[in-house]
Order: structure tokens, then C-alpha cells, then sequence
């Protein structure tokens, strides 16, 4: 039986409602749309996971309004049902100084919370971002209303050149380093 992972590809494409942060000529919805796929093609080449997206195609837009498309992301993985959950974000910071790696996750003490320091840790290793840690937040609203093990990745900062060059040159690596985070914490490497 495969492991199924759902994988949110956060915001909508530019252009659209919620299409999140941009800087150094980098959309965020454009990365986590890509990163996003070359984690479900990994996934899906591997026979023990079976992958899906939030956005299959790049002009996939959900909902018609902030909370429809967070609600409708919630509702695809809680249906399907996933085991877990893996929504993929880009950050931003008016300091362009600030950078690195951060997942956030429902609580404390719990799978997501193993599931994260291993993805954290996938994606140091193989993008050479810092690792800002793992943040517990239960305000967002995918990680409080998914049924399943989830974490918020929030991958590098836009707004910090050097992790801008991480995310556009990339975009590969970071689905990697979540890759091999899967593969740690269930035990496969």
C-alpha cells in the first residue's frame, strides 16, 4: 500500500487573488508550483509513495477568494484521503537581510513536528539554505484543518538574494531535499 502524499503548491498564479510574495524578479506561486511538481514526479517514480498536487497545471487557480482556495486545498487532501500533507510556500521580509529554511507545523510533540526536522533537514543538506527551525503555528488555516500529519514549508526568503538565486537556479533541488526528508523519517535511507 503506498504512502500517500498530498502536496499543496501554495497561492494562486500571478495575476490571480492570493498569488503571494514577489522580489528579485521571483514569483512565489510560480516556485511552489515547480517545486511542487518535480516533488510529485519523485514521489510517483518511487513505488512506495503515491503523489497528488493542489495545482496540476500552472494556470490552475482554486477557490474564487482567499478562504475558498485555502478551504478547497483542505478539502483535496482531507477527500482523497492523504497521509500527509506537505504545502510548499516561498517567504518574504522587508529586511532583505533575513533568510533560510522554516516549516511550520500544527504542534509540538506530534509526526508532523519528526516529519519537519527531517525535511528541514533535506533541503540544508542539498540547497545549502540555513535552517531557521521548526515553527509551531496553529492560526494557518491548512495546518489546523487537514486530518492527516501536516507541514508548511516555507522554502527561502524571495526577498534575500542569495536565497532568490537558491530558488531560481534550484527549484529541483529544494523538491529533493523534501524527497529525502520523506524518505528519513520513514526509514527508507
Amino acid at each position: 500500500m503506498a504512502i500517500k502524499i498530498f502536496i499543496d503548491q501554495g497561492h494562486n498564479p500571478s495575476g490571480y487573488f492570493n498569488s503571494g510574495a514577489e522580489a528579485n524578479g521571483l514569483q512565489e506561486s510560480e516556485i511552489n508550483y515547480q517545486v511542487g511538481i518535480y516533488l510529485r514526479n519523485l514521489l510517483n517514480n518511487d513505488p512506495r509513495f503515491e503523489a497528488r498536487v493542489s495545482r496540476p497545471e500552472p494556470n490552475t487557480v482554486l477557490g474564487t477568494n482567499n478562504t475558498t482556495s485555502l478551504a478547497e486545498r483542505v478539502r483535496m487532501a482531507n477527500e482523497w484521503p492523504a497521509d500527509y500533507f506537505i504545502s510548499i510556500h516561498c517567504n518574504y521580509s522587508p529586511d532583505p537581510a533575513i533568510n533560510g529554511t522554516e516549516v511550520y507545523i500544527y504542534q509540538y510533540g506530534t509526526q508532523a513536528q519528526w516529519l519537519a526536522e527531517r525535511i528541514m533537514y533535506g533541503i540544508n543538506q542539498v540547497t545549502g539554505t540555513r535552517n531557521n527551525g521548526i515553527r509551531e503555528n496553529p492560526s494557518l488555516y491548512v495546518l489546523r484543518n487537514v486530518i492527516m500529519p501536516a507541514n508548511l514549508v516555507e522554502l527561502a526568503y524571495l526577498s534575500n538574494l542569495s536565497d532568490a538565486e537558491k530558488l531560481r537556479n534550484n527549484p529541483y533541488g529544494f523538491a529533493y531535499g523534501i524527497y529525502l526528508g520523506l524518505l528519513r523519517y520513514f526509514g527508507f535511507v
